[in-house]
């Protein structure tokens, strides 16, 4: 009973121990807070990951793709089962897609993707990072009328940045460029005309450079090889879906610019199925834009529907009608093992032509990136308990040094070596116990109000603590884990256990007599 009462007695009016109470406070907040945060954002750029990806990707190692996906798909079912559920073929091809920007040229280097708009949402969340409503229900690659969104539909109304040009985009935009292209040929022509008869020469005229629209002049040279003018106002070219970072951008100011819209026609450049290659260009028009907040796929994909790409680069047999793919996307039950799935896969198709690969594979770098990172801020924020119980350690021998008559007095009055070591390991205990209880409460409060307290120092400081448009979410993404909070106390109050050790060695082995007579 008295090492309890002298274990409180010490913890009440030792107000040093105080600051080794928050130390291991404030170590134990910041790895809860840390863990926390790091998990949210593994978990959610994980789903992410999965989402776009698929479970499992059939890759050819050929750019000219293999023929015939159904035979493919028909023989993954047989291999791996019913575990499959669903499956869509994809062609991928490194283009270059060029907008007319200002009257300009603005090439972007692009992978070029053949999806399948009737199973590609099977094995992907494609879908929801569509811009129109109505595609988000079912992809079509045909124009819109209106109604894309003008708040992003991934962010709360409350938070997300009005985009008013979106507001007329689809066929009211285009049918307005293609108003406006037409005058400009007509002012063109006249201009052209009143040069020639200044000139009296039509060589000279000729020789006028001309600044006719390019897109127009493309579906000009379009309309006549169908023998018919092409009407840009109500006719459009094969669709194409780009990701958003193609052809928007943010300023520092948090201002978002848009280089073109739905219903706007961009030409994209890609090789021939064939050799030697050969260099095709075909015009697009966008129908909708893909938004998924990862920056590596917003700023370089772009879809277009697969049969038209594989019409257009010719990878379909003249004789058969097959078309050839480079990549099939699987999509598995829930807690399938894609990993023994994969070398099943892998074994049943020859591994000098096909390249069977989880999306963890996909992404093992971003993935081990992060895991690096958080192992690395967990070694360095557990310094700081190590800190403390360093200073747990010091301030012990400090009561060691000053209460060792105390000491003496207590073995001459009968106090074993073991009970002089209890009160001390006992005062470490209780000092670990309340700053981890302290400091698991307070990191879990903060947790939950993480969003909130970055709200408010983005309010103080006049900047954003958490841009959207940097780290991918509208918020700060948090997973409490509970084995997680155990593990970071119980290593807390190990460390001051362990601080404690040495100091209630000493004063258990201290000599009554000698502990007397010490001044």
């Amino acid at each position: 009973m008295y090492k309890l009462l002298l274990c409180w007695r010490y913890l009440r009016t030792r107000y040093i121990a105080l600051l080794c109470i928050v130390s291991v406070t404030l170590g134990v907040a910041t790895m809860i807070v840390v863990n926390s945060v790091m998990a949210g954002f593994t978990h959610e750029m994980q789903g992410r990951l999965n989402g776009m990806l698929g479970d499992l990707i059939v890759r050819t190692r050929s750019l000219d793709g293999a023929l015939d996906a159904d035979a493919h798909m028909a023989k993954i079912r047989e291999t791996v089962g019913d575990v499959v559920v669903g499956m869509s073929p994809t062609v991928h091809v490194p283009s270059l897609l060029y907008m007319t920007v200002g009257g300009e040229s603005l090439p972007r280097q692009v992978t070029l993707i053949g999806i399948d708009e009737a199973s590609y949402a099977s094995v992907s969340q494609f879908g929801e990072f569509l811009q129109h409503p109505e595609n988000r229900k079912q992809l079509s690659f045909n124009l819109r009328d209106e109604g894309y969104d003008v708040l992003d539909h991934q962010v709360p109304a409350e938070e997300a940045k009005p985009r008013e040009v979106m507001r007329d985009a689809g066929w009211k935009y285009r049918s307005y460029k293609a108003m406006l292209a037409k005058q400009r040929a007509a002012d063109e022509k006249r201009l052209r005309e009143l040069r020639e008869a200044d000139a009296g020469s039509k060589a000279d005229a000729s020789a006028t450079p001309a600044t006719m629209d390019p897109f127009a002049a493309a579906a000009a040279a379009s309309g006549e090889q169908e023998g018919r003018d092409f009407d840009p106002a109500t006719e459009q070219h094969t669709g194409i879906v780009l990701g958003i970072g193609i052809c928007g951008f943010r300023t520092p100011d948090g201002v978002d610019h848009y280089l073109g819209l739905p219903g706007d026609d961009v030409k994209v450049a890609f090789p021939l199925a064939v050799m030697p290659p050969e260099i095709v260009g075909q015009e697009y028009t966008v129908v909708d834009f893909y938004e998924s907040k990862m920056s590596e796929y917003d700023a370089n994909f772009a879809f277009v529907p697969l049969k038209a790409l594989q019409k257009d680069r010719g990878m379909i047999d003249p004789k058969t009608g097959v078309g050839k793919f480079t990549t099939i996307q699987i999509k598995l039950k829930p807690g399938a093992d894609a990993d023994a799935i994969r070398d099943r896969l892998q074994e049943a198709f020859p591994q000098q032509l096909y390249q069977v690969s989880t999306w963890r594979d996909e992404q093992g770098a971003l993935l081990a990136a992060v895991q690096m990172e958080t192992a690395v801020l967990n070694v360095l924020l557990f310094m700081i308990i190590a800190v403390a119980g360093f200073g747990i350690l010091a301030i012990f021998f400090m009561i060691v040094v000053e209460k060792t008559r105390d000491i003496g007095i207590l073995k001459s009055l009968g106090a074993s070596g073991w009970g002089i070591l209890g009160i001390f390991l006992a005062y470490g205990l209780s000092l670990g116990i309340v700053g981890a209880g302290v400091g698991t409460i307070g990191g879990i409060i903060f947790v939950k109000n993480i969003n909130e307290v970055a709200d408010f120092l983005g309010w103080l400081t006049g900047q954003p603590v958490f841009d959207p448009s940097v780290y991918y979410f509208y918020k700060i993404p948090t997973i409490i884990e509970p084995v997680t909070v155990i593990c970071i106390a119980s290593g807390a109050m190990g460390i001051a256990i362990l601080s404690s050790i040495i100091p209630a060695i000493r004063a258990a082995s201290l000599h009554p007599v000698r502990a007397l007579r010490f001044e």
